[in-house]
């Protein structure tokens, strides 16, 4: 008997068929990703410095690590890609550290860079506060602050605080009966509009009358709330400088500073940064009233560049490292559940142990590894300096080349602006990776639901899941 030739697809089951399909879509997907990127509205995005090598660094390393999990990352992009897109909505970065950051080198250089790419986007300058009000005590460089009267500082890295600290985790207080602040931007390539200014400050017997003058008017608090500690002014438009004045109307009153917020209505990007030198991860543990103050920032990314003091002694303990790491990010989740966390590794760094005599301090890979398992725990990002930088004992030709100080700690200038340029292009790359994840994720589950609804009950899609497996 002759036998009838099967028609192409005769003979197959349904759920054959059906996985088949399945199996096809996900090939289509994949193949389609680079046709996407092409023609992705991101494409638009700004274009990644150049930078000169050096033969001791890893600059080829040079990205943000994440697992393709980390819903938050994720989720920042998107965010960050709708408002750069729509020019509507704000995203608030946060760079938090010490010296690094409270030097302000690093956070600017990243800030300038992003808002440079993004012209449009300049949202507000954010959170800031007067450090050079106290002597001995360095201010960022793109605004200068001088004074008139006698200040005493506090910082949380103190073992007594005598103040309550905010998010800035740094005040200045004073006794005297009349004080002035002046504040003055120094960087004329960003022109920050500021239309509202939020002080935050107490004195002790509630009757001090602090005003802002601007251009020699004055302007007197339009709402204060004692609960938050904050002074609320609603000014003309300014975009250079402003005087803060504070009258102490009762005899051995004292008013305490913990920060000013430069405000505007714009959309955009805003990148805040607050370093207090010396700090570790305890010590901003210690502000009383971080999380409030965290409310009015609030956070959609954070940056870390806490970890260097915590591990400069030579008892450097992992676990209490990673405990209050995560107690510190607790605090910014109950301010907004959704945020995400960037962590820096510390740089590789050497230890003073005489006069002209410097020893390289080991910690540094000890503390990178943690920074990988926070990371790992929390589903966050981290920026490997310490790696690209060359590891261990690679400060010295850093400190050689003039990128680093004879300290083996800190930076120069031309290091930080070289920093801040590396993790500008790694958050550029981040960016499309982030972005791609998604697109390929939703054309996924598009696809899937699209299988879905026509697939009969009786054919599960944990039976096509392990097929695939």
């Amino acid at each position: 008997m002759r036998m009838r030739r099967k028609e192409k697809g005769e003979g197959r089951t349904e759920k054959g068929i059906l996985f088949s399909k399945f199996c096809h879509v996900k090939t289509f997907i994949y193949l389609l990703s680079p046709i996407f990127y092409l023609f992705s509205p991101l494409q638009a995005q700004p274009q990644q410095l150049p930078i000169d090598t050096l033969k001791f660094a890893h600059f080829e390393d040079n990205r943000i690590y994440f697992d393709r999990d980390s819903s938050n990352l994720l989720y920042f992009f998107d965010k960050f890609n709708k408002v750069v897109m729509s020019g509507e909505g704000n995203v608030n970065i946060v760079h938090i550290g010490g010296s690094h950051v409270q030097a302000g080198v690093l956070p600017h250089r990243i800030r300038r860079n992003i808002l440079q790419a993004y012209p449009g986007m300049i949202a507000r300058r954010g959170m800031i506060f007067p450090y050079s009000c106290a002597k001995k005590c360095n201010n960022p460089l793109d605004y200068k602050v001088s004074k008139e009267g006698d200040f005493n500082l506090i910082r949380n890295v103190y073992n007594d605080l005598l103040r309550p600290l905010g998010a800035t985790g740094i005040a200045v207080y004073t006794a005297d009966t009349t004080v002035q602040i002046q504040i003055k931007m120094n960087d004329q390539s960003l022109r920050f509009e500021t239309e509202r200014i939020l002080l935050f400050g107490f004195s002790d017997s509630g009757t001090a009358m602090p005003r802002i003058v601007i251009d020699s008017v004055t302007y007197e608090f339009t709402e204060h709330d004692s609960a938050l500690r904050c002074y609320t002014y609603e000014v003309p438009m300014f975009t250079d400088s402003f005087f803060v004045k504070i009258n102490l109307v009762d005899s051995g009153d004292v008013f305490t500073l913990t920060g000013l917020f430069l405000d505007n209505d714009r959309p955009g990007i805003t990148y805040h940064s607050l370093g207090v030198n010396g700090a570790s991860v305890p010590s901003f543990l210690k502000c009383e009233y971080f999380e409030q103050d965290m409310r009015i920032i609030d956070p959609d990314l954070v940056i870390f560049g806490l970890g260097i003091n915590d591990a400069s002694g030579d008892n450097f303990d992992t676990l209490e490292f990673v405990n209050n790491y995560l107690t510190l990010l607790g605090r910014f989740k109950e301010v907004n559940p959704n945020c995400a966390f960037i962590f820096i590794t510390n740089n590789d760094s050497y230890k003073r142990i005489a006069k002209g005599k410097y020893a390289v301090n080991k910690c540094g890979s000890i503390v990178r590894e943690q920074f990988y398992k926070l990371a790992n725990m929390t589903k966050s990002g981290v920026w490997d300096q310490f790696h690209i930088m060359g590891g261990l004992k690679s400060m010295d030709q850093w400190c050689h080349d003039k990128y680093a100080k004879v300290d083996r700690v800190h930076f120069t200038n031309k290091g930080y602006e070289l920093l801040g340029d590396l993790f500008f292009n790694a958050f550029l790359a981040t960016q499309l990776d982030c972005s791609d994840l998604k697109m390929l994720k939703e054309l996924k589950s598009d696809f899937e639901n699209t299988i879905n609804e026509d697939m009969p009950e009786r054919v599960r899609e944990s039976e096509i899941d392990n097929k695939i497996e």
